[in-house]
């Protein structure tokens, strides 16, 4: 390809105008005849508004707008992932009936955010309090208060994955050993750097919004269903984003109600959230509740594997509705084989704020109750848990391999990985008086998602495919156009560096334009599920090849040469072997677009696109090891050292994937040790939130191996979610390991200091 680009550790070029002030962050936005929007959001979980007052609001100096439940009765959003039967498709902007601690209730619009501020403490909203229902257990039971009375129940869905209950009982039978353990999972927040944040503006028929989004297109179409405008009318532009982790993939109903309230009042509105709404307002995930049993013969063979998976929706099912839990249960069984896998999975609604998506989506509640269940079977029958891994484990020569619960894995060395892993890692030695442990996790992550059929199929209303342009002007620069957007990931400059390589340029010579509805081709689904780079970045490994195809074609053409014979080399297309006959990249461009001395039946111009249909998702794997010391007394945990070895096909850029998974395994320890949404009888979520410093991580220590994906144009697989998959686990394990007297009691997160401390201490047999 002339180039070497792929598989560099070149610089972010996103990093050069973030770190000197000039991003283009939606919160630093100032358009003319701009008003703010401040949210009047409930006090109370559970209720039946009786009556508002909205008319102080409105006389208050500075008010513009004010939009109260009946001024949006009828406008709903939908959702994207419903399950089997799921009792309710989609949710409201404004409801009067509370079923959260800050639902949103009313908007008011004002000339400046103090104003607006100030004015929604004159809405007078009447309750009728309704008794909450909080935790997801509790929520089923058939005493449990229900938060919508026509369903009978509180349980939205229900519905089974993989291998019945019944058969997975049956293979279990007779087997050696038995782990049956219950895994409850703190509702995390995903927590941006950058809040959600839009500003939206009405003019000429034309609704533009811009948002701190991971999915413009997605929120593009929801807002031109919900307001009943053309897709043409309706503009989404997102910029820079910091961060995202799944929460930025949609559009809120809060987002929509500043929409609305810029088509009402015909100028710009801006609304970003309160720090002190976030823990209510921005969707939260991983609350679920998993009763796994694992069963495994007398020579340590895994039998059978089995999840009862209970996830707490929330309010309502949002937009990705129990999608989350179905991934759970679909990727249970990780990179081993087992005769019988399956889950039964439900959804249940609580008082408390919808929950949604988060890095790794599923898989990391998977990993903790698969990869403790193992720690815990290798404990009771006196086996090394790594050697119990490596005796289940699936090899590279059996793959493709389809697993009990339908997924169909590509490629990858399940135990290189683990041995790598094994062979990395250096235990810690001090004597102060805490007790250490090491724990092991491994995983196989879902990435790439796709095909657009196979996810109409299981009821995602969304595609799958991307699509990339890219073209050459005519003084040979290059410009690509794609439908995913960067949210701090390095996307932009991994796009740059397959483009460059493919094409035959130099890096300096391309650039990317993303996060725009109006100029970028369509992305459905956008950058969520670690599938930026496998499906974009494919769609554009195609799209340049045929570039640099064509622009050989007009070379050979031009010098009457084979183009087989020809090269790319310092922007020149010359003979191989004859360097000095030859054309400049901008010669062949200027004469492409000037229609001059083009083969027979060649149009003029230098532009290629190509749409990227995946035949089926990727699937990176990993393995993560933790060091981690406790002590007895209070029960605080100190991760001491980590260790994890990934393999997500062929690497873009290592720099970037490196930091990707650093970044990623923080996220996991946080989800371990510290992290949860907590919430008191009557509702109320906790004013706190803790998240672990650079004191708490430790160095990550990362080593990467490549398999290549026979599926993806270019070999790539996703990357961004694979450090949270696993981290958590390893910790939990490692845990366990320093505690091996209680280590059957830890099942749940995060395992704060007062959750450990708590833990009954009597000892519990390796044999029981």
């Amino acid at each position: 390809m002339g180039n070497a680009y792929v598989g560099s550790p070149v610089p972010r070029r996103e990093d050069a105008r973030l770190l000197a002030g000039r991003g283009r962050f939606v919160g630093g936005l100032r358009l003319p005849d701009m008003v703010h929007a401040y949210v009047v959001r409930s006090p109370v979980a559970h209720a039946r508004v009786t009556g508002y007052d909205l008319s102080a609001a409105r006389a208050a100096d500075g008010v513009v707008d004010v939009i109260g439940v009946r001024d949006a009765s009828d406008l709903r959003l939908p959702c994207v992932s419903p399950g089997p039967g799921q009792r309710e498709l989609s949710y409201p902007l404004l409801d009067d009936v509370v079923r959260y601690v800050g639902q949103p209730l009313a908007v008011v619009v004002a000339g400046t955010p103090a104003a607006a501020r100030d004015a929604a403490d004159l809405v007078t909203v009447d309750y009728d309090e309704l008794p909450p229902a909080i935790g997801v257990e509790h929520a089923v039971d058939p005493d449990a208060p229900r938060l919508y009375p026509d369903w009978g129940t509180n349980v939205a869905t229900d519905f089974e994955v993989g291998d019945p209950r019944g058969d997975c009982a049956a293979a279990a039978h007779d087997a050696a050993h038995v782990v049956d353990m219950t895994f409850r999972f703190g509702r995390a927040s995903p927590y941006p750097l950058e809040p959600r944040a839009i500003v939206a503006s009405y003019a000429e028929e034309t609704l533009t919004i811009r948002a701190s989004t991971q999915a413009p297109h997605h929120v593009r179409d929801h807002a031109a269903d919900l307001f009943g405008l053309r897709y043409d009318r309706v503009r989404v532009i997102s910029r820079e984003t910091g961060g995202g982790f799944g929460a930025k993939e949609h559009l809120y109903p809060d987002e929509a109600l500043v929409c609305l309230a810029a088509i009402r009042t015909g100028r710009p509105v801006r609304w970003s959230e309160e720090p002190a709404d976030r823990l209510v307002a921005t969707l939260p995930a991983r609350a679920a509740v998993h009763r796994g049993i694992l069963a495994m013969d007398a020579d340590g063979r895994f039998v059978a594997l089995y999840a009862d998976v209970l996830a707490d929706l929330g309010a309502h099912p949002a937009n990705c509705g129990i999608a989350p839990a179905a991934v759970s249960a679909t990727m249970l069984p990780g990179p081993y084989r087992f005769d019988r896998v399956g889950a039964r999975v439900r959804g249940a609604v609580t008082t408390s704020t919808p929950t949604g998506s988060y890095r790794g989506f599923g898989q990391p509640e998977a990993a903790w109750t698969r990869e403790r269940l193992i720690d815990e079977a290798a404990r009771r029958a006196g086996i090394d848990p790594v050697e119990l891994r490596l005796r289940n484990m699936i090899g590279p020569d059996e793959l493709p391999y389809t697993t009990r619960t339908w997924q169909d894995y590509d490629s990858g060395d399940y135990p290189r990985v683990l041995r790598t892993l094994r062979d990395s890692v250096v235990a810690p030695h001090r004597d102060d008086g805490r007790r250490r442990g090491i724990g092991f996790a491994c995983h196989v992550e879902t990435t790439g998602m796709g095909p657009s059929m196979g996810m109409k199929a299981i009821g995602i209303q969304a595609g799958g495919f991307e699509t990339a342009v890219v073209q050459m002007e005519p003084d040979a620069s290059v410009v690509v156009s794609a439908g995913v957007v960067g949210i701090g990931q390095g996307i932009e400059t991994a796009l740059a560096q397959i483009a460059a390589d493919h094409v035959g340029v130099a890096l300096d010579d391309v650039r990317v334009v993303l996060g725009d509805t109006t100029t970028t081709p369509y992305s459905s689904i956008g950058s969520i599920a670690s599938r930026a780079l496998a499906v974009s970045g494919g769609a554009l490994t195609r799209a340049a090849a045929q570039l640099r195809t064509r622009i050989l074609e007009i070379a050979g053409h031009q010098l009457e040469v084979d183009p087989a014979d020809l090269e790319i080399v310092d922007s020149t297309v010359r003979v191989k072997g004859t360097p000095q006959v030859a054309r400049t990249l901008r010669e062949i461009a200027t004469a492409a677009w000037r229609g001059w001395d083009l083969p027979d039946g060649s149009t003029p111009g230098l532009l290629e696109r190509v749409s990227y249909e995946p035949v089926a998702y990727t699937y990176a794997c990993g393995a993560h090891a933790a060091a981690v010391a406790v002590d007895p007394a209070t029960g605080a945990v100190e991760v001491e050292g980590y260790w994890l070895v990934n393999d997500s096909g062929v690497l873009v850029n290592p720099a970037i994937v490196a930091g990707q998974l650093r970044g990623a395994v923080a996220q996991g320890i946080g989800m371990a040790l510290f992290e949860e949404i907590g919430y008191t009888p009557d509702g109320q979520p906790n004013a706190s939130y803790d998240l672990p410093t650079t004191r708490e991580v430790p160095d990550i220590n990362v080593t990467t191996l490549e398999t290549p994906s026979p599926r993806t144009p270019g070999g790539m697989k996703g990357v961004g979610e694979g450090g949270t998959v696993s981290s958590t686990a390893a910790v939990g394990n490692a845990v366990a390991a320093a505690l091996p007297e209680i280590a059957d009691r830890i099942t749940d997160t995060p395992m704060t200091p007062y959750a450990l401390w708590r833990l009954p201490r009597h000892a519990s047999s390796p044999g029981q």
